[in-house]
């Protein structure tokens, strides 16, 4: 890796330049060889071809961005609305992790995969709703030495940054450079929100010029409530989905699709080596990177007992024939949506009477709480459902200290031992979608045509369980498929990757032929 310099923009003031991502890189300047020179500057600052200046026409994205702002606009009249993509995130010294944008942003704004960092949307009142403006560092002139000294940002470094004018077409947007934000700043009175989470520096910036403005009771105020309902509210604008929107996740469960297919064809060389998940990440991470931005979250590639740890993801045993792997992966696309699916899968390509005994229950548990989905019914049925069946089963074969319809009971649940979480969550831009919904709109709300969740049951069966026989321990099973919920019931988006134990394999055989 290259060595890097520091250098300071001087394009924005201080206080606007620091909350939208600081002037300066982390660099370190006892190692810097570049050259300082006027005769250098000079000399890298001329004869280069003219940039292109081509004004894209907008994305696919735009409607439906347009048609969110106009939501949460009504949703809060009055009020200035600040929603910012986030910045470059340090993971060690002056590395940093690939950056995503925040998910509002990406909601409010269509960009996705080539968001820039510290951007800020910012949304200001007017008569009829909001104006939108959409502010971020335009790419430096080449007679600037961000071009070349500056690593973080310059195109020497990371290659062809957009100008104002290309992203304001693209995303049907106005945009203006991100040293105007200091006027945002400098405006921020009670009736200014902001998205807390996204960046922590442009938050701290906005709660101080809050102190300024407003006593500390009422700074306080907005900081923990009114800030809380605007994340709020942009988490309940996703629980249902456009045209567009599914459109996107389509195209992520049928990217991740493939990765399942290149997994079972690559099983026998995975299963040669000692550490066969991380191989299994690696090739799913391979067709993320073809199809998509990247993975939506980190798989899980947990073989043998590691199926049985819920959020297994070092990733760094064997894959041994004769064991189940299951492996909980998707591929998030360009404009952030993501997949989430599982499988588990016979390493061996065949299951044995066990573990065909447990996949089956599981199967059976899902098809269940896939049956009732329909817009009407609430959200936590599709949990009840399911469970229905896994207590079933479980009682069945002998596992449980009360029958299945005691354990049934809300002060009972015994049977949750082999299943402790959830069996569905919603998905879109983030894996685990609409989290900050409110309970009467998430587990306890109605469910709607639009709304696109997981159905995931499971049974594991921990190594040292003694409440178990001897040959169900060890054995962890999850089936996990996205589903669409349309006007007259659901759609399983993820039915093509082969499900009952029969599919799983003649799915294995024909791909390892």
């Amino acid at each position: 890796m290259s060595d890097t310099t520091t250098s300071s923009t001087g394009t924005a003031s201080a206080s606007a330049a620091a909350a939208a991502g600081g002037t300066t890189p982390r660099a370190t300047q006892n190692r810097s060889t570049t050259p300082t020179s006027s005769a250098f500057a000079d000399y890298i600052g001329s004869g280069w071809a003219d940039r292109d200046e081509t004004v894209p026409a907008p994305r696919t994205a735009v409607a439906s961005a347009t048609a969110h702002r106009a939501a949460i606009s009504a949703r809060h009249p009055g009020q200035r609305l600040i929603v910012p993509a986030g910045r470059l995130k340090q993971r060690s010294n002056d590395t940093d992790y690939p950056f995503r944008a925040h998910s509002a942003f990406a909601q409010l704004t269509g960009w996705g995969s080539d968001a820039e960092p510290g951007s800020v949307l910012v949304l200001e009142p007017t008569t009829d709703g909001h104006a939108a403006t959409l502010y971020f560092r335009e790419r430096a002139g080449r007679d600037s030495d961000e071009f070349y000294a500056n690593p973080e940002i310059g195109e020497f470094w990371i290659g062809p940054r957009p100008s104002l004018k290309q992203v304001a077409g693209d995303l049907g947007i106005e945009t203006r450079h991100v040293a105007d934000l200091q006027g945002v700043l400098d405006a921020i009175d009670e009736a200014t929100l902001v998205v807390r989470e996204a960046d922590a520096e442009l938050t701290a910036a906005i709660d101080a010029a809050r102190l300024v403005q407003l006593d500390d009771r009422a700074a306080e105020a907005t900081a923990d409530g009114e800030d809380a309902v605007l994340a709020r509210d942009l988490s309940e604008l996703r629980l249902t989905k456009d045209y567009w929107e599914i459109g996107q996740l389509r195209a992520a469960v049928a990217a991740t699709a493939n990765g399942f297919d290149d997994i079972v064809r690559e099983l026998p060389r995975i299963a040669e080596h000692e550490r066969g998940e991380r191989i299994i990440e690696g090739v799913f991470n391979a067709r993320a990177r073809l199809e998509g931005n990247t993975v939506g979250y980190d798989t899980i590639a947990a073989s043998g007992p590691h199926a049985c740890i819920l959020h297994w993801t070092r990733n760094n045993g064997p894959v041994q024939p004769g064991d189940l792997v299951l492996i909980d992966a998707g591929v998030e696309v360009d404009s952030l949506f993501t997949a989430d699916i599982t499988r588990t899968l016979p390493v061996s390509g065949r299951f044995t009477e066990t573990q065909r005994l447990v996949y089956e229950a599981v199967r059976e548990a899902a098809d269940a709480a896939f049956a009732i989905v329909r817009p009407g019914i609430r959200f936590r049925e599709v949990h009840a459902t399911a469970m229905r069946v896994i207590a079933g089963h479980v009682a069945e074969w002998g596992l449980l200290p009360v029958t299945a319809e005691q354990a049934l009971e809300a002060d009972q649940q015994q049977h949750r031992r082999y299943m402790v979480h959830g069996t569905s969550h919603h998905l879109g831009l983030d894996v685990h979608d609409c989290a900050q919904a409110r309970r009467d709109f998430y587990i306890d709300g109605v469910v709607e045509a639009g709304m696109t969740f997981t159905i995931e049951p499971g049974l594991y069966f921990q190594p040292d369980d003694l409440t178990v026989p001897e040959q169900f321990r060890g054995i962890g099973v999850r089936i996990e498929d996205d589903i669409l919920v349309t006007e007259t019931g659901a759609e399983n988006l993820s039915i093509s990757i082969p499900r009952t134990a029969d599919d799983v394999e003649a799915w294995m055989a024909r791909l390892r032929r």
